[in-house]
């Protein structure tokens, strides 16, 4: 606690770096998880290939992850945000998909009779109503991306995991200290943040 205090401008700057690897990650990881999402609740049939091929990689360990995209995308901010994006798929492509497929089917027909295109269906009717699940997904992933980000530090791409490296190298607690507080501080917020998200979508719907 001390060095948080006595440092917590420097504490700050690398939260702000840990938040926008995680913000940027999960941005690209969203966009890159809808389409296949959506493809796999359409496609029952690819559901086993391609949530496998995803569980194969989250069970990849993050360091040894990292060192494989270094040669391609050499050390910095873009090979910690590659892995976090490779580890977030599976959380939301798998939210995703339980998500529309659980969506009642008597609602999409009804949309359908009421001449509702694919994606008007999509859009007004499955989408609003698998909204609960989808952000259940994105809160999980989000914790799990702050934590794994804290490996981001190897590559030299900040944030808090620089804290935790440097009182490891240094053996300093406090450093370690304040490095896992602010981590954790970070990470309950974001649950606490898209938990009220859920709680407020779900009130919605009833």
């Amino acid at each position: 606690m001390v060095y948080l205090i006595e440092h917590w401008d420097d504490v700050g700057q690398l939260m702000l770096q840990h938040l926008w690897l995680t913000v940027s990650a999960l941005g690209i990881a969203t966009v890159i998880a809808f389409p296949v999402g959506l493809l796999l609740a359409r496609v029952a049939w690819l559901r086993g290939p391609i949530l496998g091929l995803l569980g194969v990689l989250y069970t990849i360990p993050s360091l040894s992850l990292l060192v494989l995209l270094i040669p391609i995308l050499r050390l910095g901010y873009w090979p910690a945000v590659g892995t976090l994006v490779i580890y977030a798929q599976l959380i939301l492509v798998r939210n995703i998909v339980i998500g529309l497929s659980g969506v009642d089917a008597a609602i999409v027909e009804a949309a359908r009779g009421m001449g509702m295109s694919d994606w008007q269906r999509l859009l007004q009717v499955e989408l609003p109503l698998a909204m609960p699940l989808l952000l259940a997904g994105l809160r999980i992933a989000t914790l799990s991306t702050i934590a794994i980000a804290t490996v981001a530090a190897f590559v030299n791409a900040g944030g808090l995991g620089t804290l935790l490296f440097d009182g490891v190298r240094s053996s300093n607690r406090e450093k370690i200290v304040a490095g896992a507080i602010a981590v954790s501080a970070l990470a309950i917020a974001a649950n606490a943040l898209l938990r009220r998200a859920e709680v407020w979508v779900s009130r919605g719907l009833q």
